[in-house]
C-alpha cells in the first residue's frame, strides 16, 4: 500500500514571546497505507503536538511532511483545512458532537459542508450508523446516549468522507473499560477493512491492540515496536 505518513525531521516550537517551548525535536516517522499504530508516552511528551500536525490542524517550525503523496508543511491555513475534510476523519477524547443535534445530524454535518447530495447523505448516514452498531439510534442526541455510544456516533462522523487516516487521540479515556474495549475492537475491525489508523493512549493494553507501537518522550521518539498484530488486508 502507499505511504500514509512521511516526517523527516519534524520540529515544533511555541513561541509565547518570554520563552520558546520545543515540543518536537526532529520527529523521523513513516506510516505506511492500512497500518493501526498508537503514540504513547508521559504527560508533556509532545504526543498532541505530533497528532496535530499529523492532521494538519497545526503546522511544523521545521522538517518535512507528506501526507498521502502531498507535501503539507508549507501550506496554508485555507489549504490545511481542505486537506483535513478530504482526507483524515477525527475522533477525540470528550467526543466533540454537537448536543442539540441528533446522533443522525452528527453524522452528516461534515456530508453538508462538503456539499453531498440529500440522498446519498442520508444513505451513507443510515449506513455509518448502522456499521457502529447504532442502526436504532438515530434519532437520539448526545445526552440519551452513553459514552460508548457517543464515541460511535464519533467515529462514524470520521469515516463520513471516507478518509484516508484516521486519528484518533485518547478515544477511550473518557469510557469505563467495558465501553473502551468496545471502541477498540470497532478499530481493529476498521484496520482489518483497510482503515489506516493512529491512535494516542495511555493505556498499554490498548497500545499492544495496534500493529506497531511509537514511543514519544521529550519530544523525540525513543523507540518503534512492532507488535506482530497480523492485518489480514495488508498481510502486516
Amino acid at each position: 500500500m502507499q505511504q500514509m505518513i512521511y516526517m523527516k525531521d519534524i520540529v515544533k516550537i511555541y513561541d509565547t514571546g518570554s520563552i520558546k517551548v520545543k515540543a518536537l525535536k526532529g520527529i523521523d516517522l513513516e506510516i505506511q497505507g492500512g497500518e493501526f499504530v498508537s503514540i504513547v508516552g508521559p504527560s508533556g511528551s509532545g504526543k498532541s503536538t505530533l497528532m496535530n500536525i499529523a492532521g494538519c490542524l497545526d503546522v511544523p517550525s521545521g522538517g518535512k511532511y507528506v501526507l498521502d503523496g502531498q507535501t503539507v508543511e508549507n501550506l496554508e491555513m485555507n489549504e490545511l483545512a481542505e486537506i483535513r475534510n478530504k482526507k483524515v476523519g477525527f475522533v477525540f477524547q470528550n467526543f466533540n458532537l454537537l448536543p442539540y443535534a441528533t446522533a443522525y445530524e452528527n453524522v452528516e454535518l461534515p456530508l453538508v459542508f462538503g456539499n453531498v447530495p440529500a440522498k446519498e447523505r442520508k444513505e451513507r448516514v443510515e449506513m455509518l450508523l448502522n456499521k457502529v452498531g447504532l442502526g436504532d439510534r438515530m434519532k437520539h442526541k448526545p445526552t440519551e446516549l452513553s459514552g460508548g455510544e457517543m464515541q460511535r456516533v464519533a467515529i462514524a462522523r470520521s469515516l463520513s468522507n471516507n478518509p484516508r487516516l484516521i486519528l484518533a487521540d485518547e478515544p477511550t479515556g473518557n469510557l469505563d473499560s467495558k465501553s473502551g474495549r468496545g471502541i477498540i475492537k470497532l478499530f481493529e475491525e476498521l484496520w482489518k477493512n483497510g482503515s489506516t489508523i493512529l491512535m494516542i493512549t495511555h493505556d498499554q493494553s490498548i497500545a499492544k491492540r495496534t500493529n506497531r507501537v511509537v514511543m514519544l518522550k521529550d519530544g523525540v521518539i525513543v523507540d518503534s515496536l512492532e507488535n506482530g498484530n497480523g492485518n489480514g488486508n495488508n498481510g502486516l
